[in-house]
């Protein structure tokens, strides 16, 4: 039941946090007008997908990314060279709707033309010789939002204007910016949602919500206990009685607390967990709270700030080697860390995603190229030297980018495997 419920659990983050980054990116791709041929969450062999209006969305087995495929940003597969036998269907304004590569013989009611030159670009003609009039040469108007037909798949062509190449600088950049723009926002609405439903949390040596299976309740300890020392400890707030339940893991502490008027002693073993690498002791108990729509949007800021600055620490700690590749995750070990939060309960869950959202937005940020922060770091020189780079060159830098992650991801899923599961 656990390993059920962790595995649901990951595929619910994981697919929140994709699926709401790319949607920026489709988003304001679809507002530039630029054509999206593909909406997809993870990589590899397709599970499920279906076409709606000129997107294909898909979603695809290995759970490491996603992607919007947007036209231009890799070669236009279709090439009409002179001398290729294609068949025409018309529309009703007797433009080109259609244009069939092979397997003619399956439909009726096409035209027959010798390719001697076609523009599906820039002009939109396609100009050759018809079956039975080979002395004449005709040149017919291609629709800009007519497919080819290869093996009975159609694929709609892109005209330059609808490609993301043709699009302004400002519009590219707010396209490939917008996947990052809304982890963020998907982590202040999580936060918001957690200061709705289980309130914010005050700090006051009191107990609010008790877990089922804490050792807090089956010490006998209840909700709404004001806590006076622990351990002999005064404490006045409740980062004092997280600090000493934390730093108990597996060994039984005394608190002293008020209820109804009488003062109770009560022995509590803190359960130890595994956090990041470090033991610590948890009780099952959440701080007390207050509900208001007010604190919530404010606590829904204020924690996607800390967390965002504390992600930024933690990077400038790997960056000059403070920290070791333990410190990264791939899906191995954010699936066995989902599994440890997963059994604090609910909240902690949405506090781990909407972390995890603030992280992935982060790292996509970074000017690694592959990345939209290579990608935005490449239309920042475009802006200063007045004209992009070479797309082939561009294109190059992203492909051993995109090789050097794939090695890294590999070595950190390794990494992970050994941690979890070989030692």
């Amino acid at each position: 039941m656990q390993t059920l419920q962790t595995a649901i659990s990951f595929i619910i983050i994981f697919g929140s946090l994709v699926f709401f980054h790319e949607l920026g990116h489709l988003y304001f791709a679809k507002r530039a007008g630029i054509l999206c041929r593909e909406f997809a969450i993870g990589m590899g062999p397709k599970v499920f997908t279906f076409k709606r209006t000129e997107t294909i969305y898909t979603i695809r087995l290995l759970p490491i990314g996603g992607y919007v495929r947007m036209a231009g940003e890799d070669p236009e597969t279709v090439e009409l060279k002179p001398g290729y036998r294609v068949g025409l269907v018309f529309n009703q304004d007797d433009a080109v709707q259609k244009i069939i590569l092979n397997n003619k013989e399956k439909y009726s009611d096409i035209r027959i033309i010798e390719v001697e030159s076609a523009d599906l670009e820039h002009d939109l003609t396609i100009k050759g010789y018809e079956e039975g009039e080979e002395e004449v040469l005709k040149s017919f108007p291609i629709h800009p939002e007519a497919v080819t037909v290869e093996d009975g798949n159609e694929t709609q062509i892109a005209p330059y204007s609808r490609q993301f190449a043709s699009k302004s600088l400002g519009h590219r950049t707010m396209t490939i910016f917008a996947g990052p723009m809304m982890n963020f926002v998907l982590a202040f609405v999580i936060f918001l949602l957690i200061g709705l439903l289980q309130g914010v949390g005050v700090d006051e040596p009191r107990l609010g919500e008790l877990t089922k299976d804490g050792t807090a309740i089956s010490s006998g300890l209840k909700k709404g206990d004001q806590i006076q020392s622990i351990d002999g400890n005064e404490v006045s707030s409740w980062m004092d009685v997280q600090e000493s339940i934390q730093k108990s893991p597996g060994k039984e502490i005394e608190f002293v607390v008020e209820r109804d008027g009488q003062t109770k002693e009560i022995p509590v073993t803190p359960q130890e967990v595994d956090r990041e690498g470090q033991k610590m002791g948890v009780i099952g108990v959440y701080p007390p709270v207050e509900k208001s729509p007010v604190k919530a949007i404010k606590y829904g800021f204020t924690e996607t700030y800390l967390w965002t600055k504390q992600i930024f620490v933690l990077l400038g700690k790997l960056v000059t080697g403070q920290f070791t590749i333990d410190a990264l995750s791939g899906p191995v070990g954010i699936y066995k860390s989902t599994e440890e939060v997963a059994k604090s309960g609910i909240f902690y869950l949405m506090k781990w995603a909407g972390v995890l959202s603030i992280n992935l937005g982060i790292m996509n940020l970074l000017p690694i190229p592959a990345l939209d922060g290579g990608r935005l770091l490449f239309f920042l020189v475009e802006a200063l030297r007045g004209k992009p780079i070479d797309r082939q060159k561009e294109g190059l830098v992203h492909f051993i980018g995109f090789a050097l992650l794939m090695l890294l991801m590999i070595v950190v899923t390794w990494n992970d495997i050994q941690r979890f599961f070989l030692n």
